[in-house]
């Protein structure tokens, strides 16, 4: 017994962790991702045929990104060399850069992968720009977040873009099944563990690999050995889970995604979708307050005068969730979500804001009329401020046909209200207005 334990030792504590021994290293270990490597895809193709060029991974952590460009380095005929935007800067990137053109001079081929290429700023990205237009690197760059706005566009367009699903669970029990019988992995050792509990792990993995290869191994060295062998249970896996991180970023692509999700499940009356992404939110550790003030402009934006009190509902949920705080404020949050989801909707007030904004952005900025001009001086009263002001609270039913757009833009419509809701009565009553001044 002592032996086996001895040797379960030796797989956990004295060599590297169980993600990196086991890291697939040909196309037959690779788990996922068959829709750019797959037997006659164009991504397995390019790098069977060794004919790689400058290409973008871009993917959620734990999704193959480093693996395939490891595997590119084990089929492809050229110099590979691994780059961390995480601990380099200029200086390096211009030693790698300097021989990068040697090898070229000599015929030979060099292949540059970046890890994190987002991490990067302008000017560091700028530094590969002519080598790649040379030729004197191929670049492979992986990244978490999206390209379109964290690599430069120049570089961008040089580039392929391959896009790394998260794995499912089915890939993810394959990965930690083929860890436990790899021989880098715990092949050979009395490891016993029932099928539903590496689904649990896989659940929870979030579909990142890495993740799910990490708590296998932390629920392997927690378990403790009994007559010779390992037997994980169900309870080990959920200690070693405690709480579930969701995949949420607060500052990356998955935070705008999220948001999005949850405007556009309101705006399309989805009560439940809402709540959900709006719990994926708060339990993945954001903001409540940010949620809130998100809700406040959606009230406006997208419910308006169709539901005068989504505006009320949503300022009183942020003040309630500041008062209050997490986890309490979920609730008051959850109001506020199922309320706008159930509003009648009108964009009415948006789009009159975004038309008048185009307007005075794009036309000539013409002065104010004068008859809308106070008129405190003398000069200013000689110069016409105020003539021709006609007061609405003179006039019958509170209307006059004063004209208070400026001369080039005096036939414009922005706000067109809706028939939605309450916004009905508002469409009514500037019909009636527009009839009204129409005969003065």
């Amino acid at each position: 017994m002592d032996y086996v334990q001895n040797s379960i030792f030796d797989k956990m504590l004295h060599k590297a962790p169980l993600a990196d021994r086991v890291r697939p290293r040909t196309f037959q270990e690779y788990v996922g991702q068959e829709h750019i490597i797959g037997n006659g895809k164009v991504l397995r193709n390019i790098i069977q045929s060794d004919n790689v060029s400058s290409m973008i991974l871009w993917g959620p952590p734990g999704v193959g990104k480093t693996t395939l460009a490891m595997i590119i380095a084990e089929i492809t005929c050229a110099n590979f060399i691994t780059f961390s935007a995480a601990t380099s800067g200029i200086k390096e990137i211009k030693e790698v850069m300097t021989k990068a053109t040697e090898n070229r001079q000599q015929g030979i081929r060099t292949i540059l992968f970046i890890d994190e290429i987002h991490r990067f700023n302008k000017s560091q990205q700028d530094a590969f720009l002519p080598h790649v237009e040379k030729g004197n690197i191929v670049l492979i760059g992986a990244t978490t977040e999206n390209p379109s706005f964290e690599v430069n566009s120049a570089l961008l367009s040089r580039s392929r873009v391959f896009v790394l699903n998260p794995l499912d669970i089915n890939d993810i029990i394959k990965v930690l099944k083929n860890a436990l019988l790899d021989q880098r992995g715990y092949a050979g050792l009395p490891i016993f563990v029932e099928s539903s509990l590496l689904e649990i792990i896989a659940v929870f993995s979030n579909g990142d690999a890495r993740t799910a290869l990490n708590l296998l191994e932390l629920a392997i060295s927690s378990t403790p050995m009994e007559s010779g062998k390992l037997n994980l249970t169900k309870k080990i896996i959920e200690e070693c889970l405690n709480k579930k991180t969701l995949l949420y970023d607060k500052k990356g692509d998955e935070h705008y995604n999220i948001i999005s999700a949850l405007h556009k499940s309101m705006r399309n009356s989805d009560p439940n979708a809402s709540v959900y992404w709006l719990a994926r939110m708060l339990e993945g550790g954001e903001d409540p307050l940010y949620v809130a003030r998100r809700l406040i402009r959606f009230a406006s934006e997208d419910v308006g005068l169709a539901d005068p009190n989504a505006l009320q509902i949503t300022v009183s949920a942020y003040e309630a969730s500041h008062y209050i705080g997490m986890p309490e404020c979920t609730v008051n949050l959850t109001q506020a979500v199922v309320y706008l989801a159930m509003a009648p909707k009108s964009n009415a007030l948006y789009t009159a804001y975004e038309s008048a904004k185009e307007d005075a952005l794009n036309t000539i900025a013409e002065g104010v009329p004068l008859q809308l001009r106070n008129a405190p001086t003398k000069l200013m009263d000689s110069l016409g401020y105020g003539k021709d002001y006609k007061y609405a609270h003179s006039a019958d039913e509170k209307l006059t046909n004063m004209q208070c757009l400026p001369d080039n833009l005096k036939h414009r419509q922005y706000y067109k209200p809706t028939q939605e809701g309450l916004e009905k009565k508002v469409y009514e009553k500037l019909e009636y207005i527009n009839a009204v001044k129409a005969k003065l």
